[in-house]
């Protein structure tokens, strides 16, 4: 698909050989990885479900995989803990070269990595990065820079003025993230003294759940003059019950993750704004670090993979 041309060039200068133990400062080398000579490594990926963006970055790991001549398994945990580490628990026996793993709650990461380390088998998370990851390699993005540059954006279209309701994720799904995002939304309304957050509410990542937040919010009559979305789904429900009220007109809405959905209700003059997460750049740099691991060579711990803002001005390129 055409998202998958849009790998970050963040990755040729990013992932590359370090020294161990080095920090997200350190400065890399650009060197491209490969597949392990005389022998087709396999790695195996466990994604917390599929979503329409985690389906993108599954499809990222698949491509690259491919491209650089190593198999992969990729499995839903279903957004389930228990079934996730029991996943990893799986590939471990099952002797694989490496594993990938996209936690369903970073908080409960420890047990993933423990059981990896244990057993000698490479790690490497992707685009959600454990707090603590024991030098465990995280190619990933600043989700508090994806929420403050949501927030400048919908505060440039309102001149910064009015209040804001904050849709957040599933707590216990991406707790990272929630946190992250949504503190990014606030700090730069706390910036601006001409708005303010009235409002706050788990719309659980999912675009049903948003809504019913959203049709709540309209019938107390406090609705906010923007809404900022931890994701693109949350932003699409908020949306629906807008429509469905005959207020869109009167709400600034934005999301996270530039999903096609989400681009297409920016076409229609919906969406207002969006921040584009690079699936294909993250999958490939999750490849290329497990093939670097495979071969013995080090990688840095944490590899960024920048957000960027989407507007209608310039959605097309990341359609």
């Amino acid at each position: 698909m055409a998202r998958l041309k849009l790998i970050s060039a963040a990755i040729a200068v990013t992932i590359a050989l370090a020294a161990a133990g080095c920090t997200p400062s350190s400065t890399p080398t650009g060197t491209d990885s490969s597949a392990p000579a005389g022998k087709t490594a396999k790695i195996a990926m466990s994604i917390t479900n599929m979503d329409q963006w985690l389906q993108l970055l599954a499809d990222a790991v698949s491509a690259e995989a491919k491209e650089k001549g190593v198999t992969v398994e990729v499995v839903s945990a279903d957004a389930d803990v228990a079934k996730q580490i029991g996943q990893v628990e799986n590939f471990i026996s099952q002797k694989v070269d490496a594993i990938i793993v996209n936690p369903v709650d970073n908080d409960a990461s420890q047990p993933i990595t423990d059981a990896a380390v244990a057993a000698g088998v490479p790690l490497v998370y992707v685009n959600r990065c454990p707090d603590r990851p024991d030098n465990v390699p995280c190619v990933g993005s600043d989700s508090k820079q994806a929420g403050s540059l949501l927030m400048e954006a919908l505060g440039k279209l309102t001149d910064n003025k009015g209040d804001v309701g904050i849709l957040q994720g599933d707590p216990n799904n991406n707790g990272q993230a929630v946190r992250e995002r949504s503190q990014g939304c606030q700090d730069v309304v706390d910036k601006n003294p001409g708005m303010k957050v009235t409002l706050t509410a788990n719309g659980k990542w999912a675009r049903d759940a948003a809504q019913s937040v959203t049709e709540n919010w309209i019938q107390s009559g406090k609705l906010p003059a923007m809404i900022c979305a931890n994701n693109d789904e949350m932003a699409l429900g908020a949306i629906n019950a807008l429509k469905a009220a005959k207020l869109l007109d009167k709400v600034k809405v934005g999301g996270i993750d530039a999903t096609s959905d989400a681009l297409a209700s920016m076409a229609a003059g919906e969406l207002s704004v969006t921040v584009f997460q690079d699936p294909a750049g993250q999958g490939a740099g999750a490849v290329d670090a497990a093939i670097k691991l495979i071969n013995k060579e080090s990688v840095d711990t944490y590899v960024d993979v920048p957000f960027q803002l989407v507007t209608k001005d310039n959605m097309d390129q990341f359609k």
